[in-house]
């Protein structure tokens, strides 16, 4: 990191890969004080002084309250909450099961609101606070085999958009980042070429970059996000053509059931 990050204790799930683990280790390099969390205590260790473990499964509503608290207790007020825990499953047609879709959204999704549920009051208390967490460019729209991770973030990021005008003007920040392909055990089940794949140390540096300046959204790469932006205003005509011939006619062929 360049500078010197604006918060002084900051509460990041999803601590143990990907994502989530790189940014905590920036963020302890530039001198803040990190609460890491996620389920595998064991993950948690090595992360450097500035880092503490706090293990917690998210799906888990009162573990989140307790851990929230002790972590007050123990680091002081969370400047800076990161949810950034998530899981993702590839969904094919033929094989259907609605747990991997009952998962993404209790991970995803009502992971984050259990911790909003747990911060948001203090935060609001204090008339402070930056809230965020990881959606996904998955969210703008429909993507083969992404039917459950899709819309479990575009909830994230209608989420995002529902908070953020009303905690503002209560002195608290939302943000939401949407990344595109980052190379993370989670897109290593893709069995399909991911378009400008970025490697998860750039990845959370522009993360850490748009945190620290309070921008609504984050999203990365850029030409990925163009595209996937502009996919937004086309007719579904058009989407789907585009799709079939560029997406699902590049992957590979599966045995029908």
């Amino acid at each position: 990191m360049t500078t010197t990050p604006p918060w002084k204790v900051v509460w990041v799930t999803g601590a143990s890969s990907g994502i989530g683990r790189e940014i905590v280790i920036q963020l302890a390099a530039g001198g803040v004080t990190v609460a890491a969390s996620a389920r595998n205590a064991g993950k948690l260790a090595g992360l450097g002084p500035k880092v503490k473990p706090y293990p917690v499964d998210v799906t888990d509503r009162a573990a989140v309250m307790l851990t929230i608290k002790n972590i007050e207790q123990d680091l002081g007020p969370i400047d800076l909450a990161l949810f950034a825990a998530g899981t993702y499953t590839p969904v094919e047609v033929d094989y259907f099961d609605p747990i991997v879709f009952e998962t993404a959204i209790a991970t995803n999704y009502m992971g984050t609101v259990n911790c909003l549920a747990g911060l948001m009051p203090l935060m609001l208390e204090r008339g402070a606070g930056h809230l965020a967490w990881i959606a996904s460019v998955a969210g703008y729209r429909g993507l083969p085999k992404a039917a459950a991770y899709g819309p479990s973030k575009a909830a994230l990021i209608n989420l995002a958009e529902s908070l953020a005008p009303e905690l503002g003007l209560r002195g608290v920040s939302v943000s939401v980042v949407n990344p595109g392909f980052v190379e993370t055990p989670l897109t290593a089940q893709n069995d399909f070429p991911m378009p400008f794949l970025m490697q998860v140390p750039e990845a959370a540096r522009r993360t850490i970059e748009g945190l620290a300046g309070k921008r609504f959204e984050t999203a990365y790469p850029w030409r990925f996000v163009a595209i996937m932006k502009l996919a937004r205003l086309l007719p579904y005509w058009l989407y789907f053509w585009l799709v079939r011939k560029s997406v699902i006619r590049s992957q590979p062929d599966h045995p029908k059931s």
